[in-house]
């Protein structure tokens, strides 16, 4: 027994010694961020986050401690060689995880969870937001962290496991060792406490970064996965017939809203810009050299110029524009056919009016669910990159905005109206490669971005210019709104309002307006009520407001993976629900605090109810 029980002692140490090395990576791999603190905060991510460690230990030794007990009876090499494939398997798929963590870190400001595996049923288009190179690089960081800890398993571990001997006296040896199995509930648990350990419980520092370093990646994404849904809303902060009358009053109709369309019945034509943020559009404040054709055209319509993305992806923004859905912090409705059925939504109620609708992507509609919430809304057409010449796949993604562009304006040369046509542009995605000499030199992720919007914004504002042209435009209004930003800088964290200031602007003969700004607060879900109101159509979203309405609230709400901002003319309110307080709170935040966290537990109600 003596011999079983320092086999599991060492292999214990063995699975911490990874973690830490594992988060030793994490902040290798950062230096800029990590290097800007001192050595007491470092040093803090391990011995805070070693619960987390501890934690993920203790699932990983289930397996070997509950195999251990028929073991007493049963011996031989069967045990040995059982414990060694296991841990070659959790050593490649923990490497997996911890090098893919550092690589989407970078991009999305967050530990892994288990959104990314969600992208694996499309391989292909989920590579194709990285280079070659980065490709590379991930594989080799997983092989050579896989390498090393299996070499020091095989050197240090596997012989502690040799051939055992039967315990005659098995009876206190099994009891023993059941017992120990029990115990490994401390550990998964993190202790003895009422509620189970989670990430937020080795949050110590006040900078982000730091308590991110201490999560437990592994640990995280398998929590997240297991815990993908909850049985009960997270976010209860009050009791929910009162949040949701609170979030009811955010949203009501107020007044009459000022009407900037000359027609009822205008064609409609929405372009999603993939990543466009304030930062890059000048009239917003941001460069005024990156969008060109937007900054000019700002000129001829109707610009929002307190607007927000709803949340930070792509699959968030969907249901936020068409159904007037807010995002959820934590997952997206998206991802669940079953719940994106039962929405209202702004194409089938156009459908109902004899629109033609339709969809237009350049890419693989099927990455992260896009056809099923495609096909649910109601697009009568869909158009994708399985509509294009294999000889036009020039991009990682599918085919670049100019080809679409191009097969848009040629559909559009004669066209039956009335239409409602939504297009999602993909080149300005990473990895940021288009088919255009650099505008701007470097070869940094920045600059590369920067390259891949000046290229859609030409390529956008080209198509608007043959779009004036054509006999439908007097009765179009044309919606540019981006999908989301992205973090641009290593000072934007995941909650930082930057990433989420995103343009929107209203032009095209249906309009009546030119170069207005609208000032008032206001967010993606905001679209469907506030266009529909212009064609006189009354509809049922509960979670958008009428930005026309000079009545109307204003405030601009999105979630991020760990809470929400609740943003007003007065108040900046961005909670941190792991780590249970506000992470900024500029201004009046008593009003914004009640209402941010009212909405945001009335929006998870509905998703966990449908």
């Amino acid at each position: 027994m003596k011999k079983r029980l320092i086999a599991i002692v060492a292999y214990t140490v063995f699975w911490l010694v990874y973690f830490a090395v594992a988060r030793l990576f994490f902040i290798l791999t950062h230096p800029a961020e990590s290097f800007s603190f001192g050595f007491q905060e470092l040093a803090g991510t391990f011995t805070h986050g070693i619960r987390l460690d501890l934690s993920a230990t203790g699932y990983v030794l289930a397996l070997p401690l509950l195999f251990v007990i028929p073991g007493v009876w049963f011996c031989g090499g069967w045990y040995r060689k059982f414990v060694k494939w296991y841990t070659y398997l959790i050593i490649i798929l923990s490497s997996l995880i911890v090098v893919g963590d550092t690589f989407l870190y970078k991009y999305w400001g967050f530990r892994m969870d288990y959104t990314p595996l969600l992208y694996l049923k499309t391989p292909q288009e989920a590579a194709a937001s990285v280079t070659t190179g980065q490709i590379l690089l991930f594989f080799l960081g997983v092989s050579l962290l896989s390498i090393a800890f299996i070499f020091l398993y095989n050197k240090l571990i596997d012989r502690l496991f040799s051939e055992f001997s039967r315990i005659r006296q098995w009876i206190p040896a099994v009891l023993f060792f059941t017992f120990l199995f029990c115990s490994l509930l401390i550990p998964v648990r993190g202790g003895f406490g009422v509620a189970p350990i989670n990430a937020g419980s080795v949050y110590f520092s006040e900078n982000m970064f730091v308590n991110h370093t201490a999560i437990n990646v592994v640990w995280n994404t398998g929590s997240s996965y297991f815990n993908k849904k909850p049985l009960k809303n997270p976010y209860e902060y009050g009791d929910i017939a009162d949040a949701k009358r609170i979030a009811g009053e955010l949203t009501e109709k107020r007044g009459e809203p000022v009407s900037i369309l000359n027609t009822s019945q205008p064609n409609i034509l929405m372009i999603l810009l993939e990543s466009f943020g304030n930062s890059l559009v000048g009239p917003l404040g941001g460069d005024p050299l990156t969008t060109p054709r937007l900054n000019e055209y700002i000129g001829e319509g109707v610009l929002f110029t307190n607007f927000y993305a709803s949340g930070s992806r792509t699959d968030k923004a969907l249901p936020a524009i068409l159904n007037g859905y807010p995002a959820q912090p934590n997952t997206s409705i998206i991802k669940e056919p079953k719940k994106t059925q039962s929405l209202t939504g702004i194409t089938r109620i156009l459908n109902d009016l004899g629109y033609n609708s339709s969809f237009w992507y350049g890419g693989d509609i099927n990455f992260a669910n896009f056809k099923s919430f495609v096909i649910s809304s109601g697009f009568r057409q869909i158009i994708t990159m399985e509509n294009f010449d294999p000889d036009y796949y020039n991009s990682k993604w599918g085919v670049h905005d100019n080809v679409l562009f191009e097969m848009l304006r040629d559909s559009m040369k004669i066209v039956r109206e009335p239409f409602f046509r939504v297009v999602l542009t993909l080149s300005s995605h990473e990895p940021f490669e288009v088919p255009m000499e650099p505008v701007f030199e470097g070869k940094d992720d920045m600059t590369k971005f920067r390259n891949s919007v000046y290229y859609t914004d030409k390529t956008v504002g080209d198509f608007l210019d043959w779009a004036k042209q054509q006999s439908w435009w007097n009765n179009t209004l044309v919606i540019l709104v981006a999908d989301h930003c992205r973090r641009n800088s290593l000072d934007e964290l995941v909650y930082s309002e930057e990433i989420f200031r995103i343009p929107m602007l209203w032009l095209g003969g249906a309009i009546n307006a030119r170069g207005i700004k609208i000032d008032k607060y206001g967010c993606q879900p905001d679209i469907a009520v506030t266009l529909l109101n212009q064609m006189g159509i009354k509809a049922h979203f509960p979670f958008s407001k009428d930005l026309l309405d000079p009545a109307s609230s204003s405030f601009a709400f999105y979630a991020f993976n760990e809470g929400f901002g609740f943003i007003t003319d007065s108040a900046k309110y961005i909670y941190d629900h792991k780590l249970g307080k506000p992470v900024v709170s500029v201004g009046n935040t008593s009003s914004a605090e009640i209402s941010g966290k009212a909405l945001l537990q009335a929006v998870y109600d509905d998703y966990m109810n449908r």
